[in-house]
């Protein structure tokens, strides 16, 4: 059995067992195989312990230390004791055995109530991977920590920094499905081991293949384009945090695999940037956003298409057909925005037509609805100036160009991204939907925006032939004439897709 069959494995007793924490489940081994540690927040009693423990069970003779922690806490209690033998000979050294720096998985709960005593040494080995014992630098065998807690740290530089060292976070809460809820009081046994394992050294030779592994150009336009947008939204990722993120993201793909990192691995930054439980949701709703369609903001293209349309219909309906009057006060109008104004200054006047035998008095809104049909039956050409007209349809066919060649990309990379997301091991159940309900959602506004191009090119007064689509259309990006096989077969022409699309139409 190869590494993903066996990690497949395991994921499928954890979540067999573990009720509503397949996300939980996936961060935790890819923590244990990147070598990165993990954050649990929540309250007691949702199995963080059970779960910590039960991964390290996973590792072929993994030694697994757990621990709570409390401000009273003290060195001896997670480095271990002074070693009596060492004070004789005159050295600070302590009998590590058993304790922290000999594990493979940690668990430190409540970990933000560790004393500055313990927070140096703490640091140090989180980071680094290794314990000064003395004069001795200890290599520490640690794959992974997790940390746990109730709430977030206080402010403080220390704590924060300390914060920092997890790169994977992770908000808990109780069971909601009320059958999952049964199924754990009546049904699961209270213990769980599970029979699939891990060697260490499959661990360490999965670390080093990663390496090389290549990434994406869409992954690396996904990364820098989140990153501004985080700092838009004031939300700072350190250098360091970036340098791990993508190094996990290569361990997510070999483990899977995938001859590269593919964009759908972008979609595990949402349990790695937020550092507020508030900023989660918004977080993961711009992940999803740029791994679906680069960040294209279909709001806005429709905003811009209704804005057009507006546009158009102002300029040909400025000219009055017929000369009109205020009946109210004599005031007499040659164009529709000198009418719209008059009734914003004076909302309770009345108007007339200025033509032979009429004699008929309209309200405001009668007024308009008698002016729009009028103009819809009118046989008279549009009025737009020239120059203007020329603006107008140099406007619209680059967009409809826009949206027919964003459509056309979205449909071919349905089937792509399902593939991808078919590899990937590491999505729970529910990212997996959500991205092709976000795609399909995607899609849909994109029909609606074309519905109201055409609208847009029946518009009277302007030359807009219907476009002929090219089904060689290139999207702007970087384009090659060869495209090896691993790259059709991971979609790594989306990269085109995110570098041209994306920053034309919202990236930037």
């Amino acid at each position: 059995m190869n590494l993903k069959e066996t990690l497949l494995e395991i994921k499928s007793e954890f979540t067999d067992y573990f009720k509503e924490r397949e996300a939980e489940i996936n961060g935790s081994l890819l923590a244990v195989l990147s070598g990165e540690n993990l954050l649990f927040l929540g309250p007691p009693g949702t199995a963080k312990t059970q779960l910590a423990r039960s991964i390290c069970q996973t590792i072929e003779g993994g030694n697994f230390f757990n621990y709570l922690l409390t401000s009273f806490s003290t060195p001896e209690e997670i480095f271990g004791p002074l070693s009596l033998k060492a004070l004789e000979e005159d050295e600070f050294r302590r009998n590590i055995k058993g304790c922290l720096p000999t594990a493979h998985i940690a668990l430190l709960d409540e970990i933000f109530k560790a004393s500055s005593a313990i927070l140096n040494s703490l640091l140090t080995i989180l980071n680094e991977r290794k314990y000064h014992n003395g004069r001795e630098i200890v290599n520490v065998p640690l794959l992974s920590v997790f940390g746990a807690s109730n709430e977030l740290p206080e402010e403080d530089d220390s704590l924060e920094a300390l914060y920092d060292r997890f790169l994977f976070r992770y908000r808990l809460s109780y069971i909601q499905d009320d059958e999952n809820f049964k199924n754990l009081l009546f049904k699961e046994p209270d213990e769980f081991r599970p029979t699939a394992s891990l060697p260490v050294s499959e661990i360490e030779k999965l670390r080093k293949s990663a390496n090389s592994l290549p990434v994406d150009p869409d992954v690396e336009v996904i990364i820098t384009e989140l990153r501004r947008n985080l700092q838009l939204q004031e939300i700072e990722i350190s250098d360091r945090r970036w340098k791990r993120i993508v190094q996990v993201l290569k361990v997510a793909a070999c483990s899977s695999g995938c001859p590269a990192v593919d964009r759908t691995m972008a979609l595990l930054l949402q349990h790695m940037l937020w550092n507020l439980p508030e900023e989660k949701e918004t977080i993961r709703k711009t992940v999803f956003e740029f791994v679906v369609s680069g960040g294209i903001n279909t709001e806005k293209l429709r905003l811009d298409a209704g804005d057009l349309r507006e546009a158009i219909s102002l300029a040909l309906k400025n000219d009055l057909p017929v000369g009109i009057a205020c009946d109210s006060c004599g005031e007499k109008f040659r164009f529709r925005q000198e009418v719209n104004a008059h009734h914003d200054t004076h909302p309770d006047h009345s108007y007339s037509f200025m033509q032979e035998g009429s004699s008929r008095i309209y309200p405001y809104d009668n007024l308009i609805r008698e002016l729009d049909s009028l103009y819809k039956n009118s046989e008279m050409p549009g009025t737009i100036p020239p120059a203007r007209r020329k603006v107008f349809e140099t406007e619209f066919k680059g967009l409809e160009t826009l949206v027919r060649g964003i459509k056309k990309r979205l449909g071919e990379e349905r089937q792509v991204l399902r593939d991808m997301m078919e590899t990937n091991i590491w999505l729970s159940t529910l990212d997996r939907n959500e991205v092709l309900l976000l795609h399909d959602s995607r899609y849909e506004d994109l029909s609606k925006i074309e519905t109201l191009v055409e609208e847009i090119r029946k518009m009277p007064g302007l030359d807009l032939l219907p476009e002929k689509m090219d089904t060689k259309v290139q999207i702007p990006g970087p384009a090659s004439d060869t495209t090896s096989d691993s790259e059709n077969r991971t979609g790594n022409s989306a990269g085109n897709f995110m570098k041209g699309l994306g920053s034309k139409l919202g990236f930037r």
